[in-house]
This record gives C-alpha cells, structure tokens and sequence, in this order.
C-alpha cells in the first residue's frame, strides 16, 4: 500500500539529488522511496551542542569543511585509520599547529605536513638516542 508524503519543493530536489547518488554508486535505477530508505539506514542521531558546535567550526571556514557531513565523515576516517594503524595521537596546541604549518609551506621546507614534520623529527630522535645507547653499551665495556 503506497502513502502520499508532502515535502517541500527544496526538499524535493534534495531527495532527488540523492536519488540521483544512489542510483550511480548502485548502477539501478532509484525511487524516492529508496532515498528515504537509504537516509533512514544511514541515520545517526547527535546531541545538538555537538552539531552546534560542529556547525561553528565549519562556519569559520578556517578548517577546510563545507558541511557537517563533510566534516564527520572525515572525523569518522581518520577514527577508522587509527584503528587500521599503529597510530598513537598527540595533542597539539592549536596554535603551535597552525604556526608550524605556515612556517613549513611558507619556507618551503620538503615535508607533505605537520605530521609528517613531526614524524622526521622523531626519527632523528631515535637515531641521536640510538647512537647515545651504543656509546653508552661500549663506555660500559671498557
């Protein structure tokens, strides 16, 4: 048995915006019954000073995102990358970031990012204290 559902005319281009998606990632033909379908499968619900919060982030244009969905699903990937990788996270200050980022393109130094910026750093680290334990081991020796 089929239901008469009103919707707006911009709600209606959304949907069949969406139609349109679905239709191309599962190369079938969709009906505006599968894209409330789909919506409905893929609803996840968020407190709202979370959204609120979210939404002010993405209005200061200044971290790259054009929507909330833009942005959580970015958060939802790199979650999922740390899980698939031995990836420990540090806090940073903001700041201290965003300055290190601008000093980095800004003197064109040949790191792809602060990450890997920091990741360089480390790994003289290791060498400087990898050197340190073998003149240690053959100090001890002698």
């Amino acid at each position: 048995m089929a239901k008469t559902v009103s919707v707006s005319d911009k709600m209606s281009d959304q949907l069949t915006v969406l139609v349109g998606k679905i239709t191309a990632e599962k190369l079938a033909k969709q009906t505006y019954s599968d894209a409330i379908k789909y919506l409905l499968d893929h609803h996840v619900v968020f407190p709202s000073e979370l959204i609120s919060y979210v939404e002010e982030l993405i209005s200061n244009k200044q971290l790259g995102y054009s929507s909330k969905e833009e942005f959580f699903y970015d958060a939802a990937r790199r979650t999922l990358k740390s899980y698939d990788e031995d990836i420990e996270c540090i806090n940073v200050r903001r700041h201290m970031y965003e300055k290190t980022k601008t000093a980095i393109d800004d003197l064109d130094l040949p790191f792809m990012g602060v990450d890997d910026f920091v990741e360089e750093q480390m790994k003289k680290l290791h060498e400087q204290h990898d050197k340190w334990k073998e003149q240690k081991e053959e100090a001890e020796k002698s």
